[in-house]
């Protein structure tokens, strides 16, 4: 039954802080929050980024930030290496060197024994001097060669304590070859986060940037691998088969422009799924504040709302750090 006016008044609900806390349909906590983390070579001078708002972490700087995260309540970093040009190679062989950068953040990481989640993105597009996220081979993005790459890069990772590995390179099958090699070799609790609708998108470039891919090689685009934004039906098929593949967690990037997708798979699988606030949002938003046409704050809370309110059971975002400390100071 639905009530009418003046017996019915939706103001009344909204009359009063404490009143709009009680009745709101939607919560955002400091642990719905995923941190990415650039990390660079302790010796690389590049620290400042032609982006407002982004930053590169050298190892040593890492303890400061996880100690920063775990105190706020932030579930886990996700870790993007930012390997010097002079280690790439057309097939990302740095990728498997056990020496190499992102598996030396890791070990820090882990020596800290944290409550702090400690996730590792998988995928070539760091290590290649084209770009792409997989192997080239007569010009295509060969499919099968690059899980055979991504099967040992996340070995590797696993031996060294990840906690979740994020497979983003949108290869068909990979989630089933990486469960069943992670599973085979004693890793059976490594979590598999699965970039499962990971869309070919404009909203990258910040991101591609600071990886050091000013333009691609080979194949001008990732459209043959990355998803075409005009579909949903295609990523809960592709949702379907990383669920039944062993994906303990479904990723759909970027996010705002794409919370119909977060909510359509959010209520079609009981698989976690979580929104990715990508660098081209978030840099928006930067830029847009540091102009003075809008409130950073407000506009990075009601967008995670925003993320929340479509179904996504976390979200991963560059302003991690920034909103866990206003969502700490509100509750105070």
């Amino acid at each position: 039954m639905i009530g009418s006016f003046p017996t019915t008044r939706h103001r009344r609900l909204r009359q009063s802080p404490g009143v709009r806390k009680l009745v709101a349909e939607t919560a955002l906590i400091n642990s719905d929050l995923i941190l990415p983390v650039f990390i660079r070579e302790d010796d690389d001078a590049t620290q400042n980024v032609p982006y407002p708002g982004f930053y590169h972490y050298a190892i040593y700087e890492l303890k400061e930030l996880s100690e920063k995260a775990s105190a706020l309540g932030i579930s886990a970093l996700m870790l993007f290496p930012i390997i010097s040009s002079d280690k790439k190679d057309p097939f990302g062989l740095e990728s498997t060197n056990p020496n190499n950068l992102l598996i030396r953040a890791l070990n820090v990481l882990k020596s800290y024994d944290l409550p702090l989640g400690i996730w590792a993105d998988v995928a070539l597009d760091p290590y290649t001097t084209h770009g792409h996220d997989g192997i080239i081979i007569d010009n295509k993005i060969d499919n099968d060669t690059t899980i055979n790459k991504l099967i040992d890069l996340t070995l590797l990772l696993a031996k060294h304590g990840v906690d979740a590995i994020c497979p983003s390179d949108m290869m068909d099958g990979r989630v089933s070859h990486l469960r069943s090699a992670l599973d085979a070799n004693g890793f059976q609790d490594t979590l598999i986060v699965s970039y499962t609708a990971k869309y070919a998108s404009c909203f990258y470039g910040p991101f591609r940037n600071l990886l050091g891919v000013r333009a691609l090689e080979g194949p001008s685009d990732k459209k043959t691998y990355q998803m075409d934004y005009a579909n949903v039906k295609e990523a809960l098929h592709e949702a379907a088969f990383d669920v039944q593949e062993g994906a303990d967690m479904l990723i759909v990037k970027p996010g705002l422009p794409y919370l119909d997708v977060i909510t359509k798979m959010a209520n079609m699988y009981s698989t976690p799924v979580l929104g990715y606030q990508v660098s081209g949002e978030y840099v928006m938003v930067k830029s847009a504040a540091k102009e003075g046409y809008l409130d950073e704050k407000l506009a990075f809370l009601e967008m995670c709302m925003a993320f929340k309110r479509a179904g996504a059971r976390a979200i991963i975002t560059y302003a991690a750090i920034e909103i866990a400390e206003w969502l700490t100071s509100h509750n105070e």
